[in-house]
Order: structure tokens, then C-alpha cells, then sequence
């Protein structure tokens, strides 16, 4: 699985912000065999919302985009991967029921 993590609209992904996400990604290793690219960015609104979104690239040609607004980031980014998880193991359900 290839990820690249990066910061739109003058956002700079801090070391801190990089950690947070490795423990996240350690959430999703069971599904590394299913995801070929995941990209994932972090950006902060003029409105003081953070807004985590990635895009999903599965081994089997399915894309799936998941995007999360919040005022606190570390919920926005911890919501960001449940939908990530959640949308992983429907296509996971998906593939078996073929």
C-alpha cells in the first residue's frame, strides 16, 4: 500500500500531526492487501475547520473518497479513518459476495 500524506491550502503536516497518523494507519494494516494508493489531506478553512479528506485507490479499480470537517483536528482525522475503515470492509464484503 502506497500513502502519501499532504498539506493543502498553507497547511504544514508537522512531525506530531505525521505520528498521529502512523498510529491511525496501524488501524487499517489488516486491509493493506486490499488498498493499492491512499492519499490523504490535511487542510485548515478560513473558518477555522480543519478538513482531512482521502482518496482510497483499491487493487481491484474501485475508488472511494472520504472527506471530514471538524473544528477539533485530531477528531476530524480520527473520524476521517472510522469512514475509511467502514468503507474498506463494505468493499471487502462486496468482493467476497463475487
Amino acid at each position: 500500500m502506497t500513502v502519501e500524506i499532504k498539506g493543502v491550502h498553507n497547511y504544514h503536516v508537522s512531525d506530531r500531526t505525521k505520528e498521529y497518523l502512523d498510529k491511525k494507519m496501524n488501524r487499517i494494516a489488516t486491509f493493506e492487501d486490499l488498498i493499492q494508493d491512499l492519499h490523504v489531506s490535511l487542510s485548515k478553512e478560513t473558518n477555522g475547520e480543519y478538513t482531512v479528506t482521502s482518496d482510497i485507490h483499491y487493487r481491484w479499480g474501485t475508488m472511494a473518497h472520504v472527506a471530514v470537517s471538524d473544528r477539533d483536528f485530531y477528531k476530524a482525522i480520527d473520524v476521517c479513518f472510522d469512514k475509511i475503515d467502514a468503507k474498506t470492509s463494505k468493499e471487502k464484503e462486496k468482493i467476497k459476495e463475487h
